[in-house]
């Protein structure tokens, strides 16, 4: 989605030179953009109530292309109550005595599916995305003081996951978009960590100018300038980094979950398959061992810390028979 800059010089000259361009934006302000979507389309696009027409056999008519007589036969044949069964039998049980092919058809399928189903890791995985984006669809808030207001804009973030994961020790944070480290400060006992990276710039002449520290309560995502598609970073416990990627900017949609007490909305969650640590069962492992006479299996996995605790002494040599190597961990790929 591209954006309008509003200083298109001054955003080329600040590209750095490794930017792919066909892959981000140039920067834009989030609000003004809202505000030029909704300068540009009407009351009724930008509307969170379904439109109901004034004549629903007029409607159907016109959808279906036939006369107000067979529109009207349409709606009483083919109405919600008509569809469902006024019975109230298990529609998951089906009679042997059955004499309908549909439901022997039907049958035998099932059967067929229990003798060769298998467990699909992947397919789970995709069930599972698409349950946590349904389970908001068009939902909207019991309190009315909730209901997301017209013309607000969605932003769709993705946040990747760090090699190493880390307890949630030290509650100091901060977001970095454009220059601007945007602090996490809501608690006494939160740091600055964007301090210690705004004097190494500043040190020497390192290529990074006019690095600002900003209180992130102070702001919300209107008032940033973004590109859509640029890796962003948020980082915490100290050196504990992801990856931020704004994928997608648009306006709120009736169809859109409403209840705002529900943002920030999760709709994916990746599937972790993260080999962790033998030792410490916290960390990510690091280090494969074969033929290991220290360790209870073949292979073994460590992190980087366990494993020269256990495989070396205080001068660095060599304890015990190994075969190590470097280990790639495959949940960083997600």
């Amino acid at each position: 989605m591209a954006g309008s800059c509003s200083g298109g010089a001054r955003c080329r000259n600040n590209m750095p030179e490794y930017e792919t361009t066909d892959l981000n934006t140039q920067v834009l302000h989030v609000r003004s953009f809202g505000a030029l979507w909704k300068a540009n389309l009407r009351e009724e696009d930008l509307s969170l109530e379904q439109a109901v027409p004034a004549d629903e056999d007029a409607a159907v008519a016109e959808d279906f292309h036939c006369t107000p007589e067979i529109a009207a036969e349409l709606r009483a044949v083919c109405r919600i109550d008509a569809l469902k069964s006024s019975g109230k039998e298990d529609t998951e049980v089906i009679p042997e005595d059955t004499s309908l092919i549909t439901l022997r058809v039907r049958q035998k399928a099932l059967e067929r599916r229990e003798e060769t189903i298998t467990v699909d890791r992947a397919c789970r995985q995709e069930t599972f995305i698409y349950e946590m984006e349904s389970r908001a669809i068009g939902k909207r808030p019991k309190d009315p003081v909730n209901l997301v207001k017209e013309a607000e804009l969605v932003l769709t973030l993705s946040i990747f996951y760090p090699v190493i994961f880390q307890k949630d020790l030290y509650k100091s944070a901060f977001f970095y978009f454009e220059g601007i480290f945007y602090n996490d400060r809501r608690n006494p006992e939160c740091r600055d960590l964007s301090r210690t990276i705004i004097e190494w710039a500043e040190s020497r002449d390192r290529g990074y100018e006019n690095l600002q520290a900003a209180i992130m309560e102070d702001y919300t995502f209107n008032d940033l300038n973004i590109k859509i598609g640029f890796p962003y970073l948020y980082c915490h416990q100290g050196d504990c980094e992801h990856i931020v990627i704004i994928t997608d900017i648009r306006l709120i949609h009736r169809d859109d979950c409403l209840d705002r007490s529900l943002y920030p909305l999760l709709t994916k969650k990746h599937w972790l398959w993260t080999k962790k640590c033998f030792v410490c069962k916290m960390y990510t492992a690091r280090w494969v061992t074969n033929d290991d006479s220290l360790a209870p299996q073949d292979p073994s996995f460590f992190c980087d810390v366990c494993f020269q605790m256990l495989h070396y002494d205080a001068d660095g040599n060599k304890l015990g028979e190994f075969l190590a190597y470097p280990y790639v961990d495959p949940g960083i790929f997600n």
